[in-house]
C-alpha cells in the first residue's frame, strides 16, 4: 500500500510539473504578441517623421515665388520696349526732297549756250530721293516747263546730307526759232513726289541772273547725280 501510494504521488507530481510546464509554454507565447504590436506600435510613431513632405510642399509654395509670372512678364515687356525703340531710331529709308531740306542754286554756263544749270544739295540730317526733275516755272506762267524724256536717268537719285544732283535747263533754241520770247526774271522750283504725279513740299523761290531770256522751247532734264550728265541734253 506505501508503494501505490508512493507511486500515485509521483504520478501526481509529474501530472503537476508537466501542467505547469504547458502553461509556463503558453505564457511565453502570449508574452511575445505584445513584442510584435510594440514593434508596430514604434514604426507608428516615426509617422511624424515623415512630416519632410509638408515641408516640401512649403519649399514648392517658396519656389513658386522665386519664380514669379510678374517678374518674367517684366523682363519680357522691357525686352519688347528695347525693340520698339531700336526700331525707331533705325529708320534709315530717304524721304523726298523738298525746300524744307534743300538748297538750290541757279548758274549760268558757258557751254552748251543759252543753258542754266540747277544745283540741288541736301542740307538735312537725313538722306533724300531727288524724285523725277524739277518742275519749274518763269515768273507768273501757270504751265511748268517741258521735261526732256530722254534725259531719265537708271535710277532715281538719292542724296546722304551734303551731297548735290543736277539738272540743266534749256532756255531757247539756239537758232532763235522759239516764240513767245522774253525776258524772264525769277523762277519757282516744286519738287515732284515719288508717285510722279504733282508736287510735294515747299518750292524754291530763286532769282535768275540778269538777262536771262527764254521761249516757248524752254525745257529741264530729269534730276542727275553727274554734272556732266546734265549739261548733255
Amino acid at each position: 500500500m506505501h508503494t501505490i501510494r508512493t507511486r500515485s504521488t509521483a504520478v501526481a507530481t509529474a501530472v503537476l510539473l508537466a501542467g505547469l510546464s504547458l502553461t509556463a509554454c503558453q505564457n511565453d507565447g502570449v508574452s511575445r504578441t505584445p513584442q510584435s504590436a510594440g514593434t508596430g506600435g514604434a514604426t507608428a510613431p516615426q509617422s511624424p517623421a515623415s512630416t519632410p513632405p509638408a515641408g516640401t510642399a512649403g519649399g514648392s509654395t517658396t519656389g513658386d515665388k522665386g519664380t514669379g509670372t510678374g517678374t518674367g512678364s517684366g523682363t519680357a515687356g522691357k525686352s519688347a520696349g528695347g525693340t520698339g525703340n531700336a526700331t525707331g531710331g533705325g529708320d534709315s529709308s530717304p524721304v523726298t526732297c523738298t525746300g524744307e531740306n534743300t538748297k538750290v542754286v541757279v548758274s549760268e554756263v558757258s557751254r552748251p549756250v543759252n543753258h542754266l544749270l540747277l544745283t540741288v544739295t541736301n542740307t538735312g540730317s537725313r538722306d533724300c530721293a531727288a524724285y523725277h526733275a524739277p518742275l519749274l516755272r518763269f515768273d507768273d506762267e501757270q504751265s511748268a516747263t517741258r521735261i526732256i524724256d530722254g534725259s531719265k536717268p537708271q535710277a532715281v537719285v538719292t542724296l546722304a546730307p551734303g551731297r548735290s544732283a543736277y539738272a540743266a535747263v534749256t532756255l531757247s533754241s539756239a537758232d532763235g526759232s522759239g516764240s513767245n520770247g522774253r525776258t524772264a526774271k525769277r523762277l519757282t522750283v516744286h519738287f515732284a513726289p515719288r508717285g510722279g504725279s504733282g508736287s510735294t513740299g515747299a518750292p524754291a523761290e530763286l532769282t535768275l541772273p540778269a538777262g536771262t531770256y527764254k521761249d516757248d522751247n524752254a525745257a529741264v532734264t530729269y534730276w542727275q547725280s553727274d554734272m556732266s550728265d546734265a549739261l548733255t541734253h
